[in-house]
């Protein structure tokens, strides 16, 4: 009875962490220069970009960079710099430079 117990509430406690949202590591506001605004948010164990942009979430995946990082998922394109300068490219429009807001 008392093993039955024990996996009951070992259980309980695997479901209840699995159910808890993941705290971000870290979010960014970036403003551009084409006066676009947008959210990114970078999770510890998830290799994709979580961008909130014109009202949109977007889970954008990593890609090969050859410096920094590039996100991409549809026609939006994120690269972020080593020193955190970022072009962002969405909805047909050209590249555009975004620094942190």
């Amino acid at each position: 009875m008392t093993r039955y117990k024990a996996l009951v509430i070992l259980g309980a406690a695997a479901l209840a962490a699995a159910a808890s949202p993941a705290s971000a590591q870290t979010f960014q506001n970036y403003s551009c220069a084409d006066g676009s605004k947008f959210i990114v948010a970078f999770y510890q164990y998830d290799k994709r970009a979580h961008v909130q942009l014109d009202g949109r979430a977007l889970a954008l995946s990593k890609r090969l960079s050859l410096s920094g990082a590039r996100y991409v998922r549809g026609d939006v394109t994120l690269k972020v710099a080593k020193n955190g300068a970022a072009t962002l490219r969405h909805a047909r429009r050209l590249v555009t430079a975004c620094s942190v807001s």
